[in-house]
C-alpha cells in the first residue's frame, strides 16, 4: 500500500463534509425549488418552510463547526499577538520620544533653511537682472565693459547654483502635514450640502439606518412595519 495513501486514509473526516452529509437530501430538494418561480399554494409554502428549517439547521451546524475549528487558531493568534504587543508598544514610545526630542529644533532649523533658500534665490535673481543689464549696455568695442559684463554673468550663474544647492539642503525627518479646524459647523454643513450632496446623502441614509427605530418622528423620515418571510 502506498504510504501517502495510508496516511491520508487515516485522516479524520472533514467536519464540513460530515455536517453537510446529514442534510444532503434536504439540500438537493431545496436546490430543486430554487428555479426562480415563487410558490403559489399553501402546500408549496409549507414544503419550502420545512426545507428552510432544515437549511437553517445545516447553516447553524456549519457555523458551530467553524467556531469550534477556528477558536483554537484565533486564541493562539491572540496569545502570540499579546506576546509581541508590549515590546512593540515600547519601541513605539521610544521612537515617538526621540521624534519629540528633536521636533522643536527641526522646525526651527527648517524655518532657517527656508529663509536662507528664499534669500539665495532673491540674490540670484538680482544678480541675473544686473548681469543682463550690463550685457545689454556693454559696448562690443569696449573690452573692459565686455569683461565686466562677463564677470557679472558668471557671478549670476554662481548665485543661481548656490540657490539650487540651498534648495536641496533640507532637514531630514520632516514632512508636511495638512491640518484643519472647523470654524463654523453650520457654514461648513451648508457648503457640503451645496457642493457635495453625495456625502450628505450617505450621512443621512446611515443616520436613518441607525436611528429610524428610536427617532421615528424625525422630519423627512417615514417609518412603518410590514410582514416578510424569514
Amino acid at each position: 500500500m502506498n504510504v501517502a495513501t495510508a496516511i491520508g486514509h487515516n485522516n479524520p473526516p472533514d467536519p464540513i463534509e460530515t455536517i453537510t452529509a446529514a442534510f444532503e437530501d434536504a439540500r438537493t430538494e431545496a436546490e430543486a425549488w430554487l428555479d426562480g418561480k415563487a410558490v403559489e399554494t399553501e402546500g408549496q409554502m409549507k414544503a419550502v418552510d420545512e426545507l428552510r428549517g432544515s437549511m437553517r439547521q445545516w447553516r447553524i451546524g456549519l457555523e458551530k463547526g467553524q467556531k469550534d475549528a477556528t477558536a483554537p487558531l484565533h486564541d493562539a493568534w491572540k496569545r502570540e499577538g499579546e506576546r509581541w504587543k508590549p515590546t512593540i508598544e515600547d519601541a513605539k514610545m521610544i521612537e515617538g520620544g526621540l521624534v519629540a526630542l528633536v521636533d522643536g529644533f527641526k522646525k526651527k532649523l527648517a524655518a532657517e533653511k527656508e529663509a536662507a533658500r528664499k534669500a539665495a534665490w532673491e540674490i540670484a535673481e538680482k544678480a541675473r537682472i544686473e548681469a543682463e543689464a550690463k550685457i545689454a549696455a556693454a559696448n562690443v568695442a569696449d573690452i573692459d565693459a565686455q569683461r565686466e559684463a562677463k564677470a557679472a554673468m558668471d557671478a549670476a550663474d554662481l548665485a543661481r547654483a548656490q540657490a539650487s544647492a540651498a534648495q536641496k539642503d533640507t532637514v531630514k525627518g520632516m514632512r508636511s502635514v495638512t491640518k484643519y479646524e472647523i470654524t463654523d459647523h453650520r457654514a461648513l454643513l451648508n457648503w457640503i450640502a451645496k457642493n457635495d450632496r453625495d456625502a450628505i446623502t450617505a450621512f443621512i441614509e446611515e443616520w436613518a439606518r441607525k436611528n429610524h427605530k428610536d427617532k421615528c418622528n424625525a422630519d423627512g423620515l417615514k417609518v412603518w412595519q410590514e410582514k416578510e418571510a424569514f
